[in-house]
């Protein structure tokens, strides 16, 4: 049966007595679904030992509100990791004064990365990722590790950590998975109201439909667009939606700025009601 550990010591004896590799690695904030089990399962496959960390990070929030409200199933999580997790394997379940026994005042650059879309509307937001994200590539000492595109600019700032901080570690890049009616799948969507998750689709819709108007229009009728579609359904409010290169995600403005070689992402943030959703979709070339 899977290993739940709680301390920075029992992880890295657990570590050293197992004594395998590849160690994979799969950093959670709970609230598990069929996205993260898409990751554990991946990671099981290439790897004969992988820790799961399942830990709400406090330096990533810059909203109290958001942190107090964000969900913490974790009896539930447990079951849902022992239905597919093995004896090697271990589940990390670390309390704040393991992860933060002192301030971390650590500052990370991440040059434009660090400047658009979730960067300018949740300020300080990818310090706190680095900080943690750091902090689990240092006490687990993985190999490989697994990232869900949804979080697509999260995962674009995790590779220039790695590259930053020498870190000798594959990056793993796992594709959006979505509910039914094609709401991508995300921890926050147990939060939404009934009649808000009902109409949650018209975000990915909007989206989509905006890949195929790349031929006829420009990005500002574009982006008009897709603005109208999704408020027009109500409770619905579109904080940003950017066309961006993949690499270092730079806003493109028009078209004509499309390079034919690039490969572009259509990024998106909405609140829905209280609850603020993101998603991404790959962006056809004109």
């Amino acid at each position: 049966m899977m290993k739940v550990v709680s301390t920075i010591k029992d992880i890295k004896r657990r570590l050293e007595d197992l004594c395998l590799a590849p160690v994979g690695l799969v950093p959670t904030m709970g609230a598990l679904h069929e996205g993260h089990m898409s990751l554990v399962r991946n990671a099981i496959y290439e790897c004969p030992v992988i820790v799961v960390s399942i830990y709400v990070n406090p330096t990533q929030f810059n909203d109290k509100k958001d942190l107090e409200n964000y969900p913490r199933p974790i009896e539930a999580d447990l079951v849902l990791l022992k239905s597919v997790l093995r004896n090697s394997d271990i589940v990390f379940t670390p309390p704040d004064s393991e992860m933060y026994p002192s301030e971390d005042k650590r500052v990370f650059r991440f040059g434009n990365l660090g400047r658009v879309m979730e960067a300018v509307h949740r300020p300080g937001h990818f310090n706190g990722v680095a900080q943690v994200v750091s902090k689990l590539f240092d006490i687990v000492g993985p190999d490989i590790a697994y990232f869900g595109i949804k979080d697509f600019q999260q995962v674009a700032v995790i590779r220039e950590l790695i590259r930053q901080e020498g870190y000798k570690i594959i990056i793993r890049e796992n594709p959006i998975l979505r509910e039914s009616d094609g709401l991508a799948m995300s921890s926050r969507n147990r939060l939404l109201e009934p009649d808000i998750r009902r109409k949650a689709p018209v975000i990915f819709r909007s989206i989509s439909e905006a890949t195929g108007m790349i031929k006829d229009h420009d990005i500002p009728e574009i982006k008009s667009h897709i603005r109208e579609s999704i408020e027009k359904a109500g409770d619905f409010h579109v904080e940003y939606f950017e066309i961006v290169d993949d690499k270092k995600l730079v806003p493109v403005r028009g078209k004509s700025e499309m390079k034919r070689n690039g490969r572009y992402r259509g990024c998106i943030a909405v609140r829905a009601g209280k609850i603020r959703l993101i998603d991404n979709i790959e962006f056809p070339l004109p």
